[in-house]
């Protein structure tokens, strides 16, 4: 009996998976083919965003939840996700579309812009904070975490201070907690703390060393910034991202001394890191915490781990040992936060049909406004054949890649094009863009259009690359697809039909960017100036 109450609960909860699959589809969501964290049942699985949302902060607002993580030299820049149970994330904004300096900016700065951000809500309006390691601490605001959003202030000019995290303290006054780089300041493993205008314009001192971690905890960064029950947190990682852990500070001075504890580590998981994150409770008083992990060309993927708090210590994950120190889940069960609420995930497929770009793409510098247009008309976007910067070596330092993030371990992207080139020389592709990369693409030579293979080992060290054999195609519209399996291993094909996809190429393995993941995405380039660019009509891109 009891075994078949147990086959007809889930085969209702199977139901209520399926209903809320349907309603997520007529209301417009996203619901992607590839990797969905909610199991339908009452659980979810690990990790929750499988994709690059590098040094995640959340932050709940009423019954709502949103985050913000790193986005480095990617543009637009400080992706706004949302979520109504922890599980369940769409993709809703950025807080900038042009990333400051702009004459920096403008061309490819791998591993530079902006790193680890903070996102905090207070007296009605959010503000996301973050750090450029080369120029200072920034903050912008907004009325709706979808935007507009402020212009970029920068309130810190210092080279080296990352990671800044503000607090309004109970008596008005307000805080920054930040960390030190050694690339720029040649200092790291401590924290500083200090005074800033409650506006958050300005800081209004040079700092306070307020924990050293040189002897027990290096290389602690991403702090994180809390009150609670009299007590300051400093939630913050240290001994680096692959294989690093959790510590939490605890003071019931803003300045210390802090106490310390290991709260989340890897353990007997296969979760290596854990890494950066930050923690929010639930209307009903659950608590839970979101971090990454770093999958190499997958980039770093977001976890939710269960939290709660015990003698004013959180405790983290499960299977905690007497000290207190947690590992991280694979499955549990969701947040109760009332209801349940229909799945989501953030786009990946693009059908080209509306009047922006999907949120899910990025630029690889500050955009210019010849590079490519969306045409809801004509159904597609346009990308024009823009000139190879004089510099480059390879695309590492093309600026114009429309790139988005791995969005699951196994998946494949296919895009249909129709390519009207003006000028030999002029290409499109499908490309897979990393540290090493490889693309698929049409090609205009004097004896017509070829689709050609290439791949660049060591592209980030100026490597020039090499291309296979080229194949005459008479079509102007090609189907072009990249398969990416285990392990970052992606084959190239293509097809005039869009049905028959002939292999192009041997297979290659993806590798991550500088500090970023893979990513796989379109361009159209030529390589000089010539009287008119020519463009490639993108009719659509899909995830399957």
């Amino acid at each position: 009996m009891m075994l078949q109450e147990a086959s007809s609960g889930l085969m209702m909860l199977k139901w209520i998976c399926n209903l809320l699959l349907l309603s997520a589809f007529l209301h417009g969501q996203t619901v992607s083919k590839v990797w969905v964290a909610d199991n339908g049942d009452g659980t979810y699985k690990n990790p929750v965003l499988h994709a690059d949302y590098s040094d995640p902060d959340p932050v709940r607002v009423g019954e709502d939840y949103y985050l913000t993580a790193s986005s480095f030299d990617q543009v637009p820049g400080l992706p706004i996700l949302h979520s109504r149970d922890l599980v369940n994330w769409t993709l809703i904004g950025h807080v900038y579309d042009k990333q400051p300096p702009f004459d920096v900016f403008d061309k490819v700065r791998p591993g530079g812009g902006a790193w680890a951000p903070s996102l905090r809500y207070h007296n009605g309006e959010f503000y996301a904070m973050w750090p450029d390691p080369d120029f200072g601490i920034y903050m912008s605001k907004a009325k709706k975490p979808a935007g507009p959003w402020s212009e970029p202030l920068l309130v810190k000019l210092a080279k080296g201070w990352i990671d800044p995290c503000p607090l309004w303290d109970d008596d008005g006054k307000a805080y920054l907690v930040s960390a030190l780089a050694a690339s720029r300041a040649a200092t790291k493993s401590v924290v500083i703390v200090s005074r800033m205008s409650p506006d958050a314009t300005r800081l209004l001192d040079d700092g306070v060393l307020v924990y050293d971690g040189h002897q027990t905890d290096p290389t602690i960064e991403g702090p994180k910034f809390y009150k609670r029950n009299g007590y300051y947190y400093i939630f913050a990682p240290a001994g680096g991202v692959p294989s690093g852990w959790q510590l939490v500070l605890r003071s019931k001075s803003v300045y210390g001394p802090y106490d310390r504890k290991v709260v989340l580590a890897q353990g007997s998981t296969p979760i290596n890191g854990p890494h950066q994150g930050g923690w929010v409770d639930t209307p009903g008083g659950e608590y839970w915490f979101l971090h990454f992990q770093d999958k190499g060309a997958y980039g770093r993927v977001v976890h939710l781990q269960p939290m709660k708090w015990v003698a004013d210590w959180p405790v983290i994950g499960i299977h905690q040992d007497p000290a207190g120190k947690g590992e991280p889940v694979l499955r549990y069960k969701k947040p109760n936060v009332g209801r349940v609420y229909p799945v989501a995930t953030p786009a990946e497929s693009d059908e080209f049909n509306g009047s922006r770009i999907g949120l899910q793409w990025q630029w690889s510098a500050n955009p210019q406004s010849n590079w490519a247009f969306p045409s809801p008309s004509l159904g597609v976007l346009r990308l024009f054949t823009v000139p190879l910067p004089e510099v480059s070596k390879n695309h590492w330092d093309v600026p114009n890649l429309l790139l988005q993030k791995f969005p699951a371990p196994v998946f494949a992207a296919t895009a249909k094009v129709t390519f009207h080139p003006m000028s030999d020389g002029d290409e499109t592709g499908l490309a897979i863009m990393g540290a090493d990369y490889a693309y698929i693409a049409l090609r205009k030579q004097a004896e017509g259009v070829y689709l050609s293979y290439a791949v660049a080992a060591g592209a980030n060290r100026c490597s020039a690359q090499r291309e296979s054999a080229a194949v005459a195609v008479k079509e102007s519209t090609v189907y072009l697809r990249v398969k990416v399996s285990e392990g970052a291993v992606c084959g190239f094909s293509y097809s005039t039909d869009g049905t028959e996809f002939t292999v192009v190429g041997d297979e290659f393995t993806a590798k991550a960017g500088r500090w970023i993941g893979a990513k796989v995405g379109l361009f159209a380039l030529r390589p000089k100036p010539a009287g008119e660019n020519g463009w490639a009509d993108y009719d659509w891109f899909r995830v399957d």
